[in-house]
C-alpha cells in the first residue's frame, strides 16, 4: 500500500510551506538541498519539518493540502502545535459582514 503525506515546513524566514509527497524524509532533504530552483523554499532554506499527516488515498491528501493552504497562519500554527480545541474557533468567521453580526431592520421602522 502506497502512503501519501501532507507536510508543513517552516522556512528560515518563518513562513510556512505546505506540500504533498510519498516520502517525507526525501522531500524535506530535496527542499534543503535546493533541488528545484523555482521552488518557494529555494531562497528560504534551511527548512524544518514541523507537521505531517499520512493518507492512504492520494485524493484525500490533495484535498487536505488544499484545505490547509487556505487557512490563516494562526490556524496553521494551532494544527502544528496540536491545539485541537482551537481549530474550530479559528474556523469561525468573525468579520463585520458575518451572518452572526446581522441585525434585521426594526419592523416598526417600516
Amino acid at each position: 500500500m502506497k502512503l501519501y503525506y501532507v507536510y508543513i515546513l517552516q522556512c528560515s524566514e518563518n513562513s510556512y510551506y505546505i506540500g504533498i509527497t510519498n516520502n517525507v524524509d526525501q522531500r524535506v532533504a530535496q527542499h534543503n538541498e535546493g533541488y528545484d530552483h523555482q521552488s518557494y523554499t529555494y531562497t528560504r532554506r534551511p527548512v524544518e519539518l514541523v507537521y505531517s499527516e499520512m493518507f492512504t488515498e492520494v485524493l484525500q491528501a490533495i484535498a487536505r493540502e488544499k484545505q490547509i493552504k487556505k487557512w490563516s497562519r494562526i490556524k496553521k500554527e494551532a494544527l502544528i502545535k496540536e491545539r485541537w480545541e482551537q481549530l474550530n474557533g479559528l474556523a469561525a468567521c468573525n468579520n463585520e459582514s458575518t451572518h452572526q453580526n446581522y441585525n434585521p431592520p426594526d419592523e416598526k421602522a417600516r
